[in-house]
């Protein structure tokens, strides 16, 4: 029973169910971050402990994927994943009003339990491998689903074989996204041969090195909010230009004013804003030499 929501529930989803929802990727400056999880019927519970299943950062590579094709072609086990892309990632951490990691985290968990709820599938049990505190965390899912009893644990990868098997779903799934990944990018020399993906990986640096740009930073698939990347933001390149207020109707305030890129994104800088007023005096050569003016209406 695969990720996508079958077309008919399997006869044991209607019996009571547990879950287990692990992470993989969270640390790693390049690619997605994944949660996985894993399903059955409680009824199984005895058999899934005798699958070997075990946390995922204990095993080879060529076990986890071993296992993860065995609990794929299983019908009596169902399976989801969230995928967040790095993009995405970055965007949250560094929009106006933050969103961490943490809570990243816990929206993409709660996720994968309202996806399965919502298939039909009789969760009653679900765990959960703790990020932060994990009372706190446990108190948070309670108050969203109070017909399921949840876990929240440090280490729940190494104590509960369902979340040993999330974690393989999480990281076989992640490593894949990882292999698979296109670079958008079209610049020259670039290549994948970037590491373990960590920051302190003296292959993920030399990469990041290598693929930095002066103006538009970093291909998508890194993580340009890691304080890992914050040094090599000093030395980009300064951009400038100009932008018309528009107040709440559309139309033009005629109150010009320029906006100054200095981080490509980036907020490590501490400023309340990256935008800074000016005149409009130093708008840009083309512009002031083509005459060209910023349009309200056509």
């Amino acid at each position: 029973m695969g990720s996508e929501a079958p077309s008919s529930l399997p006869e044991w989803a209607s019996e009571p169910c547990m879950m287990g929802i692990d992470e993989a990727g969270r640390g790693p400056v390049l690619g997605p971050m994944v949660y996985g999880c894993l399903y059955c019927s409680i009824s199984y519970k005895d058999t899934l402990s005798s699958l070997k299943f075990a946390d995922s950062k204990t095993l080879k590579e060529e076990k986890r994927e071993e296992l993860f094709e065995n609990l794929k072609s299983n019908v009596l086990i169902g399976w989801a994943v969230d995928i967040i892309d790095p993009r995405e990632l970055s965007a949250k951490m560094l929009k106006k009003t933050k969103i961490n990691l943490n809570e990243i985290s816990h929206e993409s968990a709660s996720g994968l339990v309202a996806k399965v709820l919502d298939m039909g599938v009789l969760l009653t049990e679900v765990y959960v491998d703790t990020v932060g505190d994990p009372e706190k965390y446990r108190m948070k899912l309670s108050e969203r689903y109070p017909s399921v009893k949840f876990v929240v644990a440090k280490k729940a990868d190494s104590l509960y074989p369902v979340v040993s098997g999330a974690s393989i779903v999480a990281k076989v799934t992640r490593d894949q996204a990882v292999h698979n990944w296109v670079l958008d990018e079209t610049a020259e020399n670039m290549h994948k041969n970037f590491g373990s993906g960590y920051p302190g990986d003296p292959t993920t640096k030399a990469w990041l090195d290598d693929h930095k740009h002066s103006v538009f930073g970093f291909p998508t698939l890194v993580r340009f909010s890691w304080g890992t990347c914050t040094p090599y933001f000093k030395k980009l390149v300064e951009v400038l230009w100009e932008s018309d207020e528009i107040d709440e109707e559309g139309s033009s305030s005629g109150n010009r004013r320029q906006l100054k890129l200095n981080s490509v994104g980036i907020t490590g800088y501490k400023r309340k804003s990256e935008e800074i007023q000016s005149s409009g005096k130093g708008r840009c050569k083309f512009f002031e030499t083509r005459k060209l003016e910023q349009l309200t209406r056509f």
